[in-house]
Parts: C-alpha cells; sequence; structure tokens
C-alpha cells in the first residue's frame, strides 16, 4: 500500500472533519456494506479469528448498534445509492446475538425509507448456532441470503471453530443449517482454509456437496500474519501463525476441487473463486471477487457505532474512513481517501506482478495479504501468490474451453465432456507407456515416479484431527498481568 502517514488520520472516534480529505473523487452507483452491529462480539473463540481482537479497539464498548444508528445507516444507505438494488449485509462478530427483534425493526426501516422501485437485498453471515424455527420464519418471510460458515466434516471443523471454552461446534452448526433447509432460508456456505483441512480438499468439498447439500460455496484462506513472537500482528506482521494455510497448499487445494468440480459439477454447484475465475479469463468487467478485481473500495465496513472503515480486513485506526453521525455515508465512500485506496491495488503492485502472465487472473489478490517480497527483493508481493500461480496455471486449458463455449452462446457444461475425452485419452498413452516408460504428461519422469505413483505407493495423506483445538485467547484475558 502507499504510504500514508502524510495525511492527518484520525483516531478510532475521532471524526474526520478536514475538507481536503473528504474532497469526492468519484459517485458510484451502488457500493457494499458490512455492518457489524455487535462489533467484534461473538458467542464462540475461534481460534483463527482474527476479528475477535477488534475488540480491543472499543474498549468499554456495549458493542451494540441502537436504534438511531440503526436508522441513520440504512437511511443514508438507501440515500446513497442510485441504482434501483440496495444490499444491507450484516456481519460480526456474530450478527444473530442483537436479537430478532432488531433485524424486524431494520425491515421496518428499510420500508420506511424505500424509494418507489427500491428492491432490498438482505444477507447475513453467521456461525448458525444460535438459530432456531422463528428466526427461520423471519428469514424466510424477508428473503435472507444467509452465509453459513462450515470448515468441513466435524474433525476438520472442530479444531478451529470452538466455543470460548474449546468445545466443538460441529453438531451445533450443523442444527442451525438443517433449520435454514427445513424453512427453505437461501443459503450458501463460507469455507475458511487453514493449514489443517487445507490438507483434506476432496474430503471438505465432498462433504459440503454430499452431506451438507450445498450448492454454493466460497473458500477463504486464512492468512493470520503475527510478529517475531507470534502473536498477532494484523497488517503489519510479516509471518504467519502456524494455523494459516501455505501459498502452495491452497494452490493444491484449490486446483485439487477444480478437478472434481470441473469433472462432475459444472452447472449445478457453484465455487466462487472457480467462477471469478471463469469471468476474469473471459475479460468481464467485474470478477464478482472484489480480491480479483483490479481496483477496490466499494466494500467497506460499518461498526457498530457508525465509524465507518475502508474495508473489512482494513478495521485499523489508520483506515477509518470517518463517522456516519459526522458525515454521510455517500461522502465518505466517494472521497478522496477512498478512492486513493481501492486505486492503490492496482498502482502498488510490484513489477514481478506487472509481468505475469496470469495477473489477469488475480490482480494481485487482496492488499491485506501483500506482506512478502519478490524474488527479485522488491516488496508488496502477495504471501500466496505462488498458490494462486500454481492454480490458475493448472486451470488455464479447461478455462480457455469454457470461456469458448460461453462466448459460443452455450453454457460452461460442455467442458465436463472435453475433460472425459481427455482423461481416455491420458489413460491409453499411460497404458502405453508401462510403468518404467516416459510419463505422458511430459514431465521426463518415469510413469512410476509421476502420474503412475498413486497406483504403486501408499496414501501419504496426514491424519484427520482426533480432538478440537484451543479457542482464541479473549482479549479481557491478554490484557490481566
Amino acid at each position: 500500500m502507499t504510504n500514508r502517514t502524510d495525511l492527518p488520520w484520525p483516531t478510532v472516534g475521532e471524526s474526520v472533519a478536514n475538507p481536503d480529505v473528504m474532497d469526492r473523487a468519484w459517485s458510484p452507483e451502488a457500493f457494499h456494506v458490512l455492518a457489524k452491529p455487535t462489533g467484534a462480539i461473538c458467542n464462540l473463540g475461534c481460534s483463527y479469528c482474527f476479528f475477535l481482537d477488534k475488540e480491543e479497539l472499543y474498549e468499554g464498548s456495549r458493542f451494540h448498534m441502537s436504534d438511531n444508528e440503526l436508522d441513520r445507516y440504512i437511511k443514508q444507505l438507501i440515500d446513497a445509492h442510485s441504482s434501483p438494488t440496495v444490499t444491507v449485509a450484516w456481519q460480526g462478530g456474530e450478527p444473530t446475538l442483537m436479537g430478532l427483534d432488531f433485524y424486524r425493526r431494520a425491515i421496518e426501516v428499510q420500508n420506511k425509507y424505500a424509494e418507489p422501485g427500491m428492491r432490498f437485498e438482505n444477507t447475513l453471515q453467521t456461525n448458525g448456532t444460535l438459530l432456531t424455527d422463528e428466526w427461520c420464519e423471519f428469514l424466510k418471510e424477508n428473503d435472507y441470503l444467509i452465509g453459513i460458515s462450515i470448515d468441513g466434516p466435524q474433525p476438520l471443523h472442530d479444531v478451529n471453530r470452538v466455543t470460548k471454552r474449546g468445545d466443538g461446534t460441529f453438531d451445533k452448526v450443523m442444527r442451525g443449517l438443517r433449520l435454514l433447509q427445513k424453512h427453505e432460508v437461501e443459503y450458501n456456505v463460507l469455507t475458511t482454509v487453514n493449514s489443517v483441512n487445507g490438507a483434506f480438499p476432496l474430503e471438505v468439498y465432498r462433504f459440503l456437496r454430499d452431506d451438507v447439500g450445498t450448492d454454493w460455496m466460497q473458500f477463504i484462506p486464512v492468512v493470520e500474519r503475527v510478529d517475531e513472537e507470534g502473536h498477532p500482528a494484523f497488517l503489519n506482521g510479516t509471518s504467519v501463525s502456524e494455523r494459516s494455510v501455505a501459498p502452495e497448499q491452497f494452490g493444491q487445494f484449490l486446483s485439487t476441487i477444480f478437478d472434481e468440480w470441473v469433472r462432475n459439477d459444472v452447472g449445478q454447484v457453484y465455487v466462487q473463486t472457480f467462477e471469478a475465475t471463469v469471468r476474469n479469463w473471459m475479460g468481464l468487467p467485474s470478477s464478482g471477487m472484489c480480491v480479483f478485481n483490479e481496483t477496490c473500495g466499494l466494500g467497506v465496513a460499518l461498526e457498530h457505532n457508525g465509524d465507518l472503515y475502508s474495508c473489512d480486513h482494513f478495521v485499523e485506526p489508520e483506515y477509518l474512513i470517518g463517522n456516519i453521525a459526522d458525515t454521510p455515508m455517500g461522502e465518505l465512500v466517494g472521497s478522496q481517501r477512498q478512492y486513493d485506496f481501492g486505486m492503490d491495488k492496482r498502482d502498488d503492485l510490484p513489477q514481478y506482478c506487472l509481468d505475469c502472465d496470469v495477473r489477469f487472473a488475480c490482480h494481485g489478490e487482496c492488499p491485506k495479504n501483500r506482506f512478502i517480497e519478490t524474488p527479485d527483493g522488491e516488496p508488496g508481493l502477495n504471501y500466496l501468490c505462488a498458490g494462486f500461480k500454481d492454480f490458475f496455471h493448472h486451470v488455464s486449458e479447461p478455462m480457455d474451453v469454457m470461456v469458448k463455449t460461453i462466448k459460443a452462446g452455450q453454457s460452461g457444461v460442455p467442458v465436463m465432456e472435453y475433460m472425459a475425452e481427455q482423461d481416455r485419452e491420458f489413460a491409453t498413452a499411460m497404458a502405453e507407456a508401462g510403468r518404467n516408460g516416459p510419463c505422458p504428461c511430459g514431465s521426463g519422469l518415469k510413469t512410476k515416479r509421476c502420474h503412475g505413483a498413486s497406483q504403486s505407493e501408499p496414501d501419504s495423506a496426514p491424519d484427520m484431527p482426533t480432538a478440537p483445538g484451543p479457542p482464541r485467547p479473549r482479549v479481557r484475558d491478554k490484557r490481566k498481568p
């Protein structure tokens, strides 16, 4: 990111009053707000959840969005949109801790300020443990889209997603998920990929597809930056925790799932990363994922007290744009500061990225992960670069096939027939090569040392974890001497 030390950054709770800083630079017709009515407060203690530590930013707060703040937020969100569709997105912490009446009031406020022809898309990201029949009836009635967090089958889920006492949460999450399904609430699944479940890509994918029964998945890499002593360092750490997924591991995770998906599930299962990759391969204006877009700045985070931050991953004092009680949300999002934040994603890429043959597919991914050096020693390379590069190279051929069929007016489904034919041809070539012949893949290795190895060598996959891991230390506990 650009050095911003010369700008008059506010501290948390301090309004932005400098007129030069608040000069309008753009007027987007729509933007996305992740509103956090409970701030960082959650009923769980997931070990990798960086946002739990954000409680430190508001020491002594009740972490409860007031009715006045709710009214102000919805009204300003509507006023700032020139598009007919407005997304109202709730996240946390755990947003269901606000109670159902809060969200009933939110719907009332939407109806109060709605303009003619305006449509609302209500979304809520939850761990699912507090859902009830009453909750699900409300969500269904008001057409909510629910994101529910599941990290895979029980051993993989419970190793990190635990209560504050360290108990596994899998059974409670699955109970909440089944309630959503019972009431036919639209939902999708968010899976964080860490160093543990990252070693089990097919187990995770097949569980979500076959046991959970979802047809919409998103995989979010855990990249937890730490200092020299291993303590969370947010945007300042130069190394990562042991919970973090390794770059090559994440690339292999995506590639392995893609191989399953592209042969069996195209058109049936939506995997956000794969769909975004197709869109970038086609050269569309947006990938549908902010991390894979050339620029950003249209996804902000609203805290419980009205503080607005440049991004959900940049909830730090230096990225506080202002408070919506002092400056209307539309002006904050349209400010020169926020515009520069979004353009920095494109303008701060190192030369190594600018020269990369798959830059069009990732655009350097999220700036929060750009903390390692390039092979030439230039700063600003994405920690996950090696993994994404492996993945994009791996999927290049089927992506070309899908783009060709889509541009011809078809769906991407014919790629499954193409892959089946490729597999048949490769199997024939393998049989002809024999174990001691050169592998048909062109690696230069003997078949038995390459693609034939899995048929002759024992499975070396790691064992599944056998018990939940420790919860993340509470902020108040860390303050104790």
